[in-house]
Parts: structure tokens; C-alpha cells; sequence
């Protein structure tokens, strides 16, 4: 294999190739294009995605903006829209194996925009540093997606398989017509993926010094607790539902729900919010509403940690009404090939030794999951993302880029030497 640089500028030479292996839709023109490019390329095209205000579900068109840059060089786009939501398929290819990109163009809101020191969707080269939104979460690995797409091809046109990328612009906001529902659309029709590399920002410190190999379920509880207002000075005439509820919750907090395992801590659970009462101090609340969520390992289930919620309600008396919202199931990418290819891509051009790692909240992975054997997250900082001044470092950008076409060389190249 042709040793990656770190430096997305490196020049390549797919003239090398015998012109009967070229495919035809990729123009001498193109692959010129291609060979003189720069290491400001990611960077414009991220700044380009970034000055596009699409706070969730609003794309702004940057789906379209890629689509068109991914034509150019053999992409097949499929709109998938549903409701607000806009989605796209891109594939090059009809073999396997299918190595996908997957990502979201939708952000957060901004906040107060006085607070940020330039503009959030006037992408800003200050200290080192693009500052924008959606500069880590997730716009610069976007565009490092199709410039790696970019290279990888000029350099091996006959390259094996097929490359997909798998954009939404729901992933921010309520995930119901997204990830999920192209997914669904892929699934229905057996069009599976075998290597799928999410670009959450992942990394701690420095850039790949940690991927994710699977996330944690989500399940969330809306615990009403019933009980009978009164006056407080004739508690003998009323239920206070906080006082019914007090040994439930000391039991729900003690218990241990699992050990976790290898790749997993073990399961947590959490009160998130508690609130009960009329504000007057005289009076006993009729009801107390609890809200909480468990962050689970594949050491536990859906089903074994509602059974075991409601066993110690009942056991404590606790009359209630429970409403259960599960967002993810646990997903786990057992260390393989695909966790092999990233860290060895990763130490090439960052220098750094890959962590593997489950922490977290949740991604579309948790989607993508249930087509792809193996998926894996991997993208950059994660330390400014929805916040103020939200930033990646300029120096990372080419070499993210330079790391996914690394893994594209190394699960597709037609020929290693």
C-alpha cells in the first residue's frame, strides 16, 4: 500500500493505471482536478456546509451541495425525504463490500448569538481554530467524507466494492424520519453494509485517540405517582405520594442493574427531574412526577429493566402510572477488521494509539446497526460541541480527511503492495 500522508496536498498519480481499467465516467479532466489538489480543500467545503444555517431538520441544501460534488466522480443520489426531514442516499458501486460514510447536516440552535465572538454561521479562521456551528458536530467530517472520496478514487478508479455515503438532516432533533427511516428503506430492499464509519467528533485530546465501537441504550421512564391532596395538618385524610415513593427510589438507586462487561460500565439510572406539589406549604401534593432514564450495556435489556422497575414499585406499595420511551438499543462492534483498519489509519497519519471506547450518549449508529456487520465513530473533537464559540482545529481537518481515505485504501484498494 502506498504509504497516506498526512497532509491531504500529497499529490497521486491515477495516470499509472491501464486506461481499460478507468471508468468511464471519471474525465481525464476530473482526475487532473483531482491530482492538484489541496490541503484547503476539506477546509473550503466544510466552511461551505458550515455558512448554511440548517438547524434540525433544516437541510439548506447541503445535501444538494455534496450531490453534486459526488456526482462528479460516479455517485448515484437517491433523495429519501420524509416529512421535514431530508435524507440522501449516495452510492458509487453495485458489489460488496459496502463501506459507507454515514453523518447528519442538521445542527443545533446557536443560542444567544451576542455570546459568540464572530458570527456562528460565518465560518472564522481565528487562532488555530474554525470556529462555526456544526464545525465539530458533524459539517468539517462531512466534508472530509467526500474529499477522502475524492482522492481515494482519482488514485484507484477500479477500486473494489462500492463507497455509500448516508446523510440526514434529523439526527439533532427528534430522529423519526432520518437515519431510521432510510434504514428502513435499505433494509426492506437487502441493501446491507459491511463497514459503516459515523463521523461523531470522538476524539479527547488529540485527533483519534479514541473511536467509538458502540453506545449505550437509552430507556426513559414518566413515572406519575398517585396519591391524595390534603391539608398538611390532617395527613390522616391524605396520601403524600413523595412520602409512598421515598423507599421505591432509595431502592432504584442502590440497585446494581449489571456489571457491564469488556466494552461496556455497567448500567446507570438516573432521576432527571422530580416535581411535585401546589408551591403553598400547607398542602400535600396529589401526585409526584419522576422522570429518569437508564443508560444500558448489552448486559441488560428493554425488557428486563422495565420488569425490574415495576417489581420494586409493587413491592413498595406505590400506586402509579409508568410511561416507557426507549430511544436506542446497545450496539457493540467487537474489536475486527473494521476497528483494526481505523486505529492502523489513525496511527499512520496522527501518530496516535486508538482507544476503543462505548461512552457517551447516543448517534445513528444505533440505526445504521441493524445493516452494517461492523460500525465504528470516528471524528474529531468533541470538547466544544453544541456550546458557544463550537470549534475544530484547523491542523486536524486534512488529516481526518487523510485518515478516511486510509480506510478506504485499506478495505477497497484493488491492489495492496
Amino acid at each position: 500500500m502506498k504509504p497516506v500522508m498526512a497532509n491531504d496536498s500529497e499529490h497521486i498519480n491515477p495516470t499509472q493505471r491501464s486506461s481499460e481499467n478507468q471508468i468511464e465516467n471519471i474525465s481525464d479532466g476530473l482526475i487532473s482536478q483531482v491530482n492538484k489538489m489541496t490541503e484547503t480543500q476539506s477546509l473550503e467545503l466544510a466552511k461551505a456546509l458550515i455558512s448554511r444555517p440548517s438547524v434540525t431538520p433544516d437541510d439548506r441544501d447541503c445535501q444538494k451541495l455534496l450531490a453534486e460534488r459526488l456526482h462528479k466522480i460516479g455517485f448515484a443520489a437517491e433523495e429519501l425525504h420524509f416529512g421535514d426531514t431530508k435524507n440522501i442516499w449516495l452510492r458509487r458501486g453495485t458489489k460488496a463490500p459496502v463501506v459507507c460514510f454515514a453523518g447528519h447536516t442538521d445542527v443545533v440552535p446557536t443560542g444567544p448569538v451576542e455570546k459568540w465572538d464572530s458570527p456562528p454561521f460565518e465560518p472564522t479562521e481565528r487562532d488555530g481554530r474554525l470556529y462555526g456551528r456544526g464545525a465539530a458536530d458533524m459539517k468539517t467530517s462531512i466534508a472530509c467524507f467526500v474529499t477522502a472520496c475524492e482522492r481515494f478514487i482519482a488514485e484507484h478508479p477500479d477500486h473494489q466494492g462500492s463507497i455509500a455515503l448516508l446523510i440526514t438532516s434529523d439526527e439533532e432533533g427528534d430522529a423519526l424520519d432520518g437515519t431510521t427511516k432510510v434504514v428502513d428503506v435499505l433494509k426492506a430492499r437487502d441493501e446491507l453494509i459491511d463497514y459503516c464509519i459515523v463521523g461523531e467528533p470522538t476524539a479527547v485530546d488529540k485527533l483519534g485517540d479514541m473511536i467509538k465501537n458502540g453506545r449505550r441504550g437509552s430507556l426513559s421512564g414518566n413515572l406519575t405517582v398517585k396519591g391524595k391532596q390534603g391539608h398538611i395538618a390532617y395527613p390522616h385524610l391524605a396520601i403524600n405520594p413523595v412520602h409512598t415513593f421515598a423507599p421505591a427510589l432509595l431502592e432504584l438507586t442502590q440497585e446494581v442493574w449489571d456489571e457491564g462487561n469488556k466494552y461496556f460500565p455497567p448500567t446507570s439510572f438516573q432521576i432527571s427531574n422530580i416535581n411535585g406539589g401546589t408551591g403553598a406549604t400547607n398542602v400535600i401534593p396529589g401526585e409526584l412526577n419522576v422522570k429518569f432514564n437508564f443508560r444500558f450495556s448489552t448486559e441488560s435489556t428493554e425488557a428486563g429493566l422495565k420488569q425490574r422497575v415495576h417489581a420494586i414499585l409493587d413491592k413498595h406499595g406505590v400506586q402509579y402510572d409508568l410511561q416507557w420511551s426507549c430511544s436506542g438499543q446497545p450496539f457493540l462492534t467487537h474489536a475486527g477488521k473494521l476497528t483494526d483498519v481505523a486505529r492502523a489509519a489513525i496511527a499512520e497519519t496522527c501518530g496516535v494509539e486508538t482507544e476503543l471506547s462505548t461512552t457517551g450518549g447516543t448517534s445513528d449508529g444505533r440505526f445504521i446497526k441493524a445493516i452494517a456487520k461492523e460500525l465504528i465513530e470516528l471524528g474529531p473533537s468533541n470538547a466544544t460541541i453544541h456550546q458557544i464559540n463550537e470549534n475544530v482545529r484547523l491542523d486536524d481537518i486534512p488529516k481526518l480527511s487523510v485518515v478516511y481515505e486510509g480506510i478506504l485504501a485499506r478495505l477497497l484498494a484493488e491492489k495492496v503492495v
